[in-house]
């Protein structure tokens, strides 16, 4: 027990230095990133601009992928499905392994069995 609270304690004594403001004095030092070429000091870059009617955003259709099922995902099957589905963003499952659960409009999901044989296909 006694060793846990020793690092626990390093640990956030660690977290605390990293938080530390710097001192007037680096701050003196310290420079601002120099500008690119072309730019006004000053100036940030633009952002990229959001998808258009002229570049529509990519979305998944998991309904042209079905031909996958029972197939093993090999390296080939996998490309031919992402293309198939119109995703961006495509990911193989396999058995217990630990996937985010958030929802990606853009994604293609290939859940396999221990053997590798596709599943089941949706977005998501």
């Amino acid at each position: 027990m006694r060793h846990f609270v020793h690092a626990f304690a390093a640990a956030a004594a660690l977290l605390l230095v990293a938080c530390a403001t710097p001192s007037s004095e680096a701050d003196a030092n310290s420079e601002a990133p120099p500008a690119m070429a072309g730019e006004p000091a000053g100036t940030e870059p633009p952002l990229p601009e959001a998808p258009t009617a002229e570049t529509p955003a990519m979305t998944c259709d998991a309904t042209p992928v079905q031909w996958t099922l029972g197939q093993v995902a090999d390296e080939a099957l996998v490309a031919k499905a992402k293309t198939d589905s119109g995703s961006e963003r495509m990911r193989v499952i396999k058995p217990g392994m630990a996937v985010t659960m958030d929802y990606r409009e853009d994604r293609l999901n290939l859940d396999v069995d221990a053997d590798n044989k596709v599943t089941r296909a949706y977005c998501g």
